[in-house]
């Protein structure tokens, strides 16, 4: 965990104290030093780490305090034979720090942007490998830890090349997109649905026993099928459910069990559910 980290865990109200805070400590040094020793460049410093950790709004404040407290500085510090001289620095340093703060919340919302594609797959919005395995990862430590159960769902998308060789791939990937919508609306926010790949997803139930998990993913498939009928897609889900009291160390292993028990019910006639459990 790097600094940065470090401070994004920190509470809103103790950010807001220690940007302002930090303000006042640099106003305080440009008072007590020279005026001849520049000092504007230091209230980049609370500026930035405002419009960075609190947002663009919070970094427009900073620079605005920050601005008036330079201000205060300077006018105790030299006087001006025409007072427009100081309202015009004034106005310049207040554009150069707002400026500061623009860039940075610009640069973070590209950053976070970038990330999250990098974790989505592109089509359906659903996470992607990588992330979900990521994600199942830091899972099987949470219950190595505490001894939690989870459920790990893996879905397979029955006759999906039929759709697409009858209906055209534009209609194969709506019922991915549909897939995932309909999923999205049953789960819980703690929940997570990822496509693995190609017409295959998964899905992670924290803290789920198998019993709870066979009231929700009952209930789940009953509503898949009830929208591939309505849409007249002739489509059925083959259903691998793991759950997880004592998983084993590595999220790809776990994920390999899980595919090896959707596919039981694949080469058993498709359209079913099968539950397990894995405790070691």
């Amino acid at each position: 965990m790097n600094f940065l980290d470090i401070l994004e865990k920190l509470s809103p109200p103790f950010k807001r104290f220690l940007g302002f805070a930090l303000i006042g400590v640099i106003g305080t040094l440009d008072i007590l030093t020279e005026y001849s020793m520049a000092f504007s460049i230091f209230y980049v410093m609370p500026i930035s780490f405002a419009g960075w950790l609190m947002g663009r709004r919070i970094g427009i404040l900073a620079s605005l305090i920050s601005t008036f407290v330079w201000l205060l500085t300077d006018l105790s510090g030299h006087i001006y034979t025409n007072p427009i001289v100081p309202l015009w620095n004034t106005l310049v340093r207040l554009t150069f720090f707002c400026l500061v703060t623009l860039l940075l919340s610009a640069l973070k919302s590209s950053m976070e942007r970038e990330r999250a594609v990098a974790r989505t797959d592109y089509l359906t919005g659903a996470g992607n490998l990588r992330f979900f395995l990521e994600l199942l990862q830091k899972e099987i430590d949470r219950s190595l830890r505490y001894q939690h159960p989870f459920t790990l769902v893996y879905i397979d998308v029955d006759n999906f090349k039929t759709v697409n060789d009858q209906f055209g791939h534009i209609i194969g990937d709506e019922v991915l997109r549909t897939l995932v919508r309909n999923i999205t609306t049953h789960v819980r926010k703690t929940d997570t649905v990822a496509r693995l790949g190609g017409d295959e997803f998964a899905l992670l139930l924290p803290e789920t026993t198998q019993e709870s998990a066979r009231v929700a993913i009952s209930k789940l498939q009953d509503g898949l099928l009830k929208e591939m009928q309505q849409n007249k897609w002739p489509i059925t889900f083959s259903v691998g459910v793991l759950t997880c009291s004592a998983p084993p160390v590595k999220a790809g292993e776990l994920v390999r069990i899980a595919d090896e028990l959707m596919y039981s019910v694949k080469y058993g006639g498709k359209n079913a559910i099968t539950y397990s459990t894995y405790a070691g």
